[in-house]
């Protein structure tokens, strides 16, 4: 077997150097500001079992890049260059290599919350429930 030349934890280390990180009370206090858009970049399976931030969009990290590119077949029109996002996973490490390739992207105010899903659901705030889609009558 091959060795890694860097580790995926490594790579959301690096990615933290150049990305904001915010905490759970940070985002908390912030719900209700509508200048904020909190993106949950977990994927859909793990929305419909553990639930999400109350308010936050979805925008599975699989298919982010091309949410927010304008230029693909999947662009999302909620995504601005424009406006600040808050992005989180379960554990902070995709949200921090989400974050960074926002910034990436011409994104210049983006953050991602620290510890993630599981540091919110460990503070013990509100959790929405999301319910599962039957994807197959589509």
């Amino acid at each position: 077997m091959t060795e890694l030349s860097q580790h995926a934890w490594e790579m959301a280390e690096a990615a933290e150097e150049h990305v904001e990180t915010v905490t759970v009370e940070q985002v908390r206090d912030g719900l209700e500001d509508e200048a904020v858009t909190l993106v949950d970049i977990r994927d859909v399976r793990e929305l419909w079992i553990a639930g999400t931030i109350p308010g936050a969009r979805h925008a599975p990290r699989g298919m982010l890049e091309f949410w927010v590119d304008p230029e693909t077949e999947y662009y999302r029109d909620w995504f601005d260059p424009s406006r600040r996002y808050v992005l989180f996973c379960n554990e902070a490490g995709r949200s921090a290599l989400a974050a960074k390739a926002l910034q990436e992207m011409g994104f210049e105010d983006v953050a991602h919350l620290t510890g993630g899903f599981t540091a919110w659901q460990e503070a013990g705030y509100e959790v929405e429930e999301v319910e599962q889609r039957d994807y197959k009558s589509r």
